[in-house]
């Protein structure tokens, strides 16, 4: 009989400190999915381009950039706990700092408090990680960890719903069709719709603060395990190992890839959306947090059916096949039109569900003490998700601006709008995802056989 169907994912002895990470997973998906609907939102609000806007994806990622290396070093000299501990306080601190922020009104400290979050969010994904490969046999690290993440799409779900019911429905801006409309109102009046939508925006974030906080106490108190890989080895020799790694090199590139067409895909149905309800009557618009709820839900069911089939495919082999699939549904978004195209949107996330979690098991394949610092490069690539975006925006906006409502034009005669356009973005991420996995093929790094 096949070893990995007789190992078990998680050892009875782990069980405790496995649940306790495992729920920390949540926390940043909940954070991830707050906030992609508040590129929408702050547009709205603060009457921004899609590039202006998408400032919000750029800060809250760009703080995995910053603080994945820090994050790294930290655990090295002290302990996966402690990075846990101190992840979890930067997180609260920057959720709570959206206090001040609505009071000010400033869109720049807005735009602060999400990055001092997503600093937090470095610091707990590149520790929970290589914690969750670690307990257990090797065999089964990557369904482990595809385990543990299947949690992170739950609290994605929860942060789209709080994001849909807290905060869309309660905007009064969403009455306006545009910024004039507002400005019409008067001075006194305008300013007191902007006040009340950004505390309306702020509320959820303080409140997920203070929850943070009470996480802080609960994972202070529980044992976890140092968890030793191997025996130490200095920073030098690790980085001497690492970029020997030609599989790790490309599989940061290949997570690189793979969170911009993630935060791209799950952010552009808002896009989309809105260019779908162009000229439609009130009662007959879409409404794209369905549409986006829909995604996750596909997502986090297809994460824990990927993870169970692990057991009997091989995981590189399904992150190449899923990669593919999901290509050619981006593709679909391109050409075809209307409805269909939300609907090839909405089914990319079914083909993305397990990409993060298997890309991060292969490039750490067979890693010992250095995977602690080499964690810290997988997630410093979440970095695309603050990049990429950006560039998906930018091709947007090229279409026109009429009475403060966009139109968008056409790319190609007869043919492809910017927001259909745009997703030649995530389409060629996704195939570099592809080529990753038929590289890790080749190189017979079989994970699970």
């Amino acid at each position: 009989m096949n070893k990995t169907i007789k190992t078990p994912v998680v050892p009875k002895a782990l069980l405790i400190p496995f649940i306790a990470t495992t729920s920390i997973f949540a926390l940043w998906g909940f954070a991830n999915d707050l906030t992609n609907p508040m590129v929408a939102a702050f547009k709205k609000v603060m009457v921004l381009s899609n590039q202006e806007a998408y400032n919000v994806q750029f800060a809250f990622y760009f703080g995995y950039g910053v603080m994945a290396v820090p994050a790294a070093l930290f655990i090295r000299k002290f302990s996966y706990k402690s990075g846990i501990l101190f992840g979890l306080a930067l997180y609260a601190v920057g959720a709570i700092l959206f206090y001040p922020a609505a009071l000010q009104g400033r869109y720049d400290y807005f735009l602060i408090s999400l990055f001092v979050i997503t600093c937090g969010l470095g610091f707990l994904e590149t520790t929970s990680n290589p914690l969750i490969l670690s307990m257990g046999d090797p065999s089964t690290a990557t369904q482990r960890l595809n385990l543990a993440q299947s949690f992170n799409p739950l609290g994605s779900l929860t942060g789209m719903m709080i994001a849909k019911f807290m905060v869309l429905d309660r905007l009064l801006s969403v009455d306006y069709s545009n910024s004039s409309e507002i400005v019409a109102l008067g001075t006194e009046k305008a300013a007191k719709i902007k006040a009340h939508d950004l505390d309306v925006i702020s509320t959820p974030y303080i409140g997920v603060g203070l929850f943070v906080l009470l996480v802080f106490l609960i994972i202070w108190k529980t044992k976890i395990p140092a968890m030793y890989l191997g025996k130490h080895l200095s920073i030098k020799q690790s980085l001497s190992l690492i970029f020997k790694n030609k599989l790790y090199i490309l599989g940061v590139l290949a997570q690189m890839f793979y969170v911009g067409a993630q935060i791209m895909c799950w952010t552009a149905i808002f896009q989309l959306v809105e260019y779908l309800n162009q000229g439609l009557p009130v009662d007959h618009k879409i409404d794209g947090t369905y549409w986006n709820i829909s995604a996750m839900l596909l997502f986090v069911s297809t994460r824990f059916i990927g993870t169970a089939l692990m057991r009997k495919i091989n995981p590189v082999k399904m992150l190449t096949v899923f990669a593919l699939a999901g290509s050619l549904l981006c593709l679909g978004v391109i050409l075809t039109t209307g409805i269909l195209s939300l609907i090839c949107l909405v089914l990319v996330s079914v083909f993305m569900s397990i990409m993060f979690p298997t890309i991060y098991g292969i490039a750490l394949k067979d890693m010992g003490e250095e995977a602690k610092l080499a964690s810290s490069g997988l997630i410093m690539a979440i970095v695309g998700g603050a990049f990429l975006p950006k560039i998906q925006a930018a091709i947007m906006d090229f279409g026109d601006t009429v009475n403060g409502t966009e139109v968008f034009g056409d790319i190609v005669t007869g043919g492809i709008t910017e927001i259909h356009f745009s997703f030649i973005l995530p389409l060629i991420c996704l195939l570099f995802v592809a080529f990753y996995g038929f590289y890790a093929y080749r190189v017979k790094r079989v994970i699970n056989s």
